[in-house]
């Protein structure tokens, strides 16, 4: 009965308290997440075998046993740097590239990505070698990217040239963009059932529309027939863009907007 004449003397619950909880099973959780399918899954399960000899030796008295978990514990967090020091590294980048953080970013890497895609599409017109390219914008694509080859690579034009040349095995499909990173290629995108379109366009034409019409992501297409580069957003194709009107297009969708939804946040969280 001591635990019960304890509970009144425990300190009321505040909502610091409820919130410090929250926090705490939310970075849990992302650790949780990260570690999913990976080697870190042994070693955390090993580090639970540690902590339960631990317990047990503190309550057998096992004097050997409660020594060597001490001593081995002080060495722990260099052996995880060492083994974990790539898996740390994107952990961090991840949490980084977190919705919250986003808003306190610049536009650098957004603009450095147009200018990426932009090249790359000169020079896929320029050799008439066909590609899409899908920029995710506020609605995810994640059922998309499930559907193709992950890469999650930075975003660079040779990377993209080269992916769709036609001897690769990833030029079949498209290229998603997401947080100014090549998430993944070889994506099949649904196909347009529009009546009213010319036929002169080919499938990566009326995917790229088809795409577009199911959410907010802008597309762009290279025709392999005509090296002429369109883009596509809310199901609406702008055929025959150069260079310097792809890049202004792609900054009025992509940047614009969302300098806009980062303005109307903070407007937001102020008021």
């Amino acid at each position: 009965m001591n635990w019960l004449t304890f509970l009144p003397a425990r300190p009321r619950v505040t909502w610091w308290d409820l919130l410090d909880i929250l926090v705490v099973s939310f970075f849990i959780f992302q650790v949780l997440k990260l570690i999913r399918g990976t080697r870190a899954v042994q070693m955390a399960f090993g580090g639970a075998i540690l902590a339960a000899l631990f317990y047990v030796s503190q309550w057998g008295h096992l004097q050997t046993i409660g020594w060597l978990v001490r001593t081995f514990a002080g060495y722990i967090v260099f052996v995880l740097v060492v083994l974990f020091q790539g898996d740390i590294r994107r952990a961090l980048a991840h949490l980084g590239r977190a919705p919250f953080f986003r808003y306190f970013s610049d536009d650098r890497p957004v603009e450095e990505s147009i200018e990426e895609i932009v090249v790359a599409a000169g020079m896929l017109a320029g050799q008439r070698i066909g590609a899409i390219i899908a920029v995710e914008r506020q609605i995810g694509l994640r059922s998309y990217i499930e559907g193709g080859i992950p890469l999650d690579a930075e975003l660079t034009y040779d990377l993209l040239v080269s992916i769709f040349q036609p001897t690769s095995p990833l030029h079949d499909g498209a290229v998603i963009v997401q947080e100014n990173r090549l998430a993944a290629a070889a994506c099949f995108l649904p196909l347009t059932v529009n009546p009213k379109l010319s036929k002169e366009l080919g499938s990566r034409h009326r995917a790229a529309i088809g795409l577009t019409e199911e959410n907010d992501s802008v597309a762009i297409v290279v025709s392999e027939e005509t090296g002429k580069i369109s883009l596509v957003s809310d199901g609406q194709i702008e055929r025959g863009l150069d260079g310097e009107a792809l890049r202004k297009r792609l900054q009025s969708l992509v940047l614009l907007r969302k300098t806009a939804r980062r303005r109307k946040a903070r407007k937001a969280q102020y008021s």
